[in-house]
């Protein structure tokens, strides 16, 4: 069985796929454990932390990323591992498991930067004036 799931966060799209296997995690074509920094590699493996340890042995993951920055990457592949864990095993308790550790694990951040408008150094400071 193969299931295809995505995450976001930000521009950081991720999309995932899961089928059994022997308990590899890609992303963008490299195993896991090659992911820098530490922190963003451990914010992908959360959904494994929190579902059973047997569970990562039975499959594969395979996720590709683009979009975004390094953070944002991280959550988004999260996400999407979460989303593919909880429909592949088809289990109630792991989804209940994940939404009481984090809602983020299945739910999309939709939030985005607000755009710059003019008048200003940014999307809500102004231009400082002066009359001396």
């Amino acid at each position: 069985m193969v299931t295809n799931t995505s995450g976001k966060k930000k521009t950081a799209i991720a999309r995932a796929t899961i089928h059994d296997g022997a308990g590899r995690v890609r992303v963008n074509s490299q195993p896991v454990e090659l992911v820098e920094p530490e922190l963003a590699r451990l914010k992908m493996l959360e959904p494994f932390r929190i579902a059973d340890a047997d569970l990562r042995e039975e499959i594969d993951v395979e996720v590709s990323v683009e979009g975004g920055g390094v953070s944002g990457q991280a959550d988004a592949v999260r996400t999407a591992i979460a989303r593919g864990l909880v429909e592949h095993s088809n289990d109630a308790e792991l989804r209940d498991a994940f939404m009481e550790f984090d809602r983020s694990l299945l739910v999309n951040d939709v939030r985005q930067s607000e755009p710059k408008k003019w008048g200003g150094p940014g999307a809500r400071a102004r231009y400082q004036k002066s009359y001396r």
